[in-house]
């Protein structure tokens, strides 16, 4: 039988029990026929005030992924999406490898993630140079740089926000946020680049993307327009970036 609302596709999707703002925008850039549910990691300790206070949250979402994944394989989704993009940078590379190895084995599904996302868009646009905007503490920052290095781009400039909590990421405002996107722009960047999927940028980006006249890549559009074209659904989303209006 076919889901009477999911009739296309079924997307499980993971995300942080403090996050307030990825599952919004991926209602607000659905389309008929494809549904999200989301199923929550239990973050006990929100502290993100310093390093080993970052660190710490994703030794406990390493903790607590695999029970949300088997909670929502329980609506039986066609297919993963990773609602949290700071572990998918963790390592490099083989980092991120690893973690999607990890939820194929956990669900036996395909899985979007917010740094393969973001590495095939900027590959689209034919980008080289970008500039980085995250909510990180220094040690996340270092960890988008490495994997973002590895993969052939070279960041310019990286402007980490340093927010004191996991909710408080969603309390940075757009004029905060215009401010970093300025910061970290120059002549010589081809495209920017926002990590974080509980920063809230996904109408700023597409706004951005007029005023400099380049990509502005917002996580959780490119991690939507990921999910959605990987699973042979081409349809246009408007306000919410380029990737998901012309790709």
């Amino acid at each position: 039988m076919t889901d009477a609302l999911g009739w296309r596709r079924k997307f499980g999707v993971i995300a942080p029990s403090t996050n307030t703002i990825v599952e919004p925008d991926f209602y607000a850039m659905t389309v008929p026929g494809v549904t999200a549910h989301f199923s929550r990691i239990h973050i006990r300790n929100q502290d993100l005030s310093d390093d080993a206070n970052f660190e710490n949250l994703l030794v406990q979402i390493r903790g607590e992924i695999g029970f949300a994944c088997e909670r929502v394989l329980t609506c039986e989704p066609d297919y993963m999406v990773m609602g949290m993009s700071a572990e998918t940078f963790w390592g490099g590379v083989e980092g991120n490898r690893e973690f999607v190895a990890q939820i194929k084995q956990i669900t036996g599904l395909d899985v979007a993630t917010g740094a393969e996302a973001c590495e095939r868009a900027l590959k689209l646009y034919g980008a080289r140079r970008i500039g980085v905007v995250t909510p990180y503490q220094p040690v996340g920052d270092a960890n988008v740089v490495r994997f973002f290095g590895e993969i052939g781009f070279e960041v310019t400039a990286i402007e980490g926000l340093k927010c004191p909590t996991a909710v408080s990421i969603a309390h940075v405002t757009e004029e905060e946020l215009r401010s970093a996107i300025l910061a970290v722009n120059g002549p010589d960047v081809d495209a920017i680049v926002q990590c974080g999927t509980n920063l809230s940028m996904v109408g700023l980006a597409d706004e951005a993307e007029r005023w400099l006249g380049k990509p502005v890549i917002a996580i959780n559009a490119a991690t939507w327009w990921m999910a959605l074209r990987e699973n042979g659904i081409h349809d246009k989303v408007y306000n919410a970036g380029s990737l998901l209006r012309d790709h």
